[in-house]
C-alpha cells in the first residue's frame, strides 16, 4: 500500500483529491489565488467540506510559458505562512509544491507530510538530503531539462525511472512515492525555468498522455493535475482559465476512468460529485 502522509492512495482506494492552495500572485489562473490570512482559512475549510483529502501549496508558479522564478525568501515566506494559517483550521495532510531544498526543509521543519516536487528530484541536487533527513511522503513529476523527443510514454516512463533511481540511492521506500505525468510542463519554447522542450506538439502530448495512463501507471499510483490548464483551453477554444470548469471536469473523469488514483485540482466540490459517478460506473471502486 502507498500513503501520501496518513491517507492510503492507490489499489483498492478511492480516487483521492488535492485541492491547489496557490499563494503565488504570479500563478496562471488568478482566481485561485489566495494571500491573506482570511482568503486562505476560507479556502481551506471550504476545501475539507467539500471533500479534499489534501491541501497543495505552492508559493511559486511553475507555468513553464511564464516568467514566475521568485526568490528562495519570498517562496519559505509565502509557504511558511500558508502553513501556519492551514494547521489552524484543517487537519489534512498538507503538500507543499516546490522544487527547493530550502523550502522543503522550511516546510518540513512546520510539521508538513507531503513534497510535491514538480522537477521529480532533478532541479536542486540539495533536495535528496532533504528527503533523506526526513523522510516525507513525495509526489514525483516527469521531467527533464532538456530537449527529448521519442515516444511520449517511453519517455514519460523513463522519466520516471531516474527519479526512482535517484531515490534508490538512500534506500528510499517507495510506498511513500506517488508519480504525476506533468501535463502541461512539456512545452517546445518557454519563459519559465520549470519546463521540459520537446520535438513534438505539447497539446498532441498531453492528449496522449491522458488516454494512456494505465500504460504509465506500472507499480506506482498516479497523480494526475489538469484542472484548467492549457490543452482544455485549445481544445475548447477558451483562452481564459477560468471558462475551463467543464472541460476540466471530464478531463478528470477520462482521467479516473484510465486509472488515476489521485485528482489535484482547483475545482474540489465539483470534482468530487465527478469522481464519484466516474469511480461507481466503472465498477473500478465504491467512490469516496
Amino acid at each position: 500500500m502507498t500513503n501520501l502522509g496518513k491517507v492510503g492512495v492507490g489499489g483498492n482506494n478511492p480516487v483521492r483529491i488535492m485541492g491547489i492552495l496557490n499563494t503565488s500572485p504570479e500563478s496562471f489562473y488568478k482566481k485561485s489565488i489566495k494571500t491573506s490570512k482570511k482568503n486562505i482559512s476560507n479556502t481551506v475549510r471550504n476545501m475539507e467540506i467539500d471533500g479534499a483529502n489534501f491541501i497543495d501549496v505552492g508559493g511559486m508558479s511553475t507555468a513553464p510559458y511564464l516568467s514566475t522564478l521568485v526568490s528562495e525568501k519570498i517562496e519559505v515566506n509565502r509557504i511558511s505562512n500558508a502553513i501556519k494559517i492551514i494547521q489552524n483550521v484543517s487537519n489534512l495532510p498538507i503538500s507543499v509544491d516546490t522544487c527547493r531544498a530550502n523550502v522543503a526543509k522550511s516546510a518540513l521543519d512546520l510539521g508538513v507530510d507531503i513534497i510535491n516536487d514538480i522537477s521529480g528530484l532533478k532541479y536542486d541536487e540539495k533536495m535528496i538530503d532533504v528527503i533523506s533527513d526526513y523522510n516525507p511522503s513525495l509526489i514525483l513529476c516527469a521531467f527533464n531539462a532538456k530537449r527529448v523527443s521519442g515516444n511520449q510514454i517511453t519517455i514519460v516512463k523513463n522519466l520516471f525511472k531516474k527519479s526512482i533511481d535517484i531515490l534508490k540511492k538512500i534506500n528510499f521506500s517507495t510506498n511513500k512515492v506517488v508519480l504525476d505525468p506533468a501535463i502541461g510542463f512539456f512545452r517546445k519554447t518557454g519563459n519559465g525555468p520549470f519546463f521540459t522542450k520537446i520535438n513534438s506538439d505539447w497539446f498532441s502530448r498531453d492528449l496522449q498522455i491522458i488516454q494512456n495512463l494505465n500504460l504509465i501507471k506500472q507499480q506506482f499510483p498516479i497523480l494526475i493535475s489538469v484542472s484548467n490548464k492549457s490543452f482544455i483551453g485549445k481544445l475548447l477554444g477558451k483562452e481564459s482559465p477560468s471558462d475551463r470548469l467543464f472541460g476540466s471536469i471530464a478531463a478528470e473523469v477520462v482521467s479516473v476512468l484510465n486509472g488515476a488514483d489521485v485528482i489535484r485540482t482547483h475545482n474540489v466540490l465539483e470534482t468530487k460529485d465527478a469522481i464519484k459517478v466516474a469511480s461507481k460506473l466503472s465498477g473500478r471502486n465504491k467512490g469516496l
